[in-house]
């Protein structure tokens, strides 16, 4: 039977499934999340992830080398060709071996930078190639998520957790805005496929740490996938806005032992979304 549980749902549960969600999530390491001042990414927690980063890097790499030598041309011609260095200009309007060279390096760039990006693209994207072994449906509402396991029979709404909740819920203050009352939790070392929709406007789907992002198209059923490799904590957010609530619509993302999940779903299907302890 479908488990439809709702922020009033979730207060019946009382104070023992609040001090269980409490435990799990100081037990759990907080490894997808934003940081104060931060410039690169989160960690990778996914091979999808992984190549992303690794792409990215990469292409940096070429864009520093390509900025570098083109600012040491502009340098060298600004000294060797200024009007007291070279008072007499050349006066020739073409070199074809020079032109010749200025588009073909490019496109050699290019195409080398697609040999790497296709395959990571095709991975994404080939469901061919992908057997889950579990799949949830996450719909885009304003403003919060509905997620189902179909599988087991369990839907739940998620809400953003206001800070007076925080620590009741095992979070400290920094992660007001990230976490919320009920998260999606998932067995490490599995291939999720999460089916992306929304109810009303275009929301969108993502978690950096996992290297994923769908937008979530009312009347449309997208997909996306992907394989945890660390059990812990990993927040995400909407990334199409949405709305006046757009910043207040966050993605909670628990993942644990296939133990810890088993027991998770046991209880949820009695209308206990909250994880307990391990």
């Amino acid at each position: 039977m479908r488990q439809l549980i709702s922020r009033a749902g979730l207060a019946a549960t009382g104070l023992g499934g609040l001090f269980s969600t409490a435990a799990m999530a100081q037990s759990l390491e907080v490894i997808g999340a934003p940081t104060p001042k931060g410039m690169g990414f989160q960690p990778a927690s996914t091979e999808l992830a992984q190549g992303a980063q690794n792409l990215d890097h990469m292409i940096n790499i070429i864009i520093f080398l390509v900025t570098l030598l083109v600012t040491g041309l502009l340098v060298y011609v600004i000294v060797r060709y200024n009007r007291r260095a070279n008072p007499t200009p050349a006066r020739f309007t073409h070199n074809s071996p020079l032109e010749v060279a200025w588009t073909l390096i490019p496109v050699l760039i290019l195409v080398f930078i697609g040999s790497f990006s296709l395959p990571e693209l095709f991975k994404q994207q080939d469901f061919k190639q992908v057997e889950a072994d579990i799949t949830i449906k996450a719909t885009g509402n304003q403003w919060f998520w509905s997620y189902e396991y179909p599988e087991e029979g369990i839907a739940f709404d998620s809400f953003m957790l206001a800070r007076e909740d925080l620590a009741a819920n095992g979070y400290d203050d920094s992660l007001y805005l990230l976490a919320t009352d009920t998260a999606v939790v998932l067995p490490v070392g599995k291939t999720i496929v999460v089916q992306v929709t929304a109810s009303d406007v275009i929301h969108a789907w993502k978690v950096p740490a996992f290297g994923v992002m769908q937008d979530a198209v009312p009347g449309r059923l997208a997909q996306l996938w992907f394989k945890a490799e660390k059990e812990g904590i990993y927040f995400g957010q909407c990334s199409e806005i949405c709305g006046k609530d757009h910043a207040y619509m966050p993605i909670t993302v628990k993942v644990v032992s296939e133990e810890a999940y088993a027991k998770w779903v046991e209880g949820a299907k009695a209308g206990n979304l909250q994880l307990a302890s391990n």
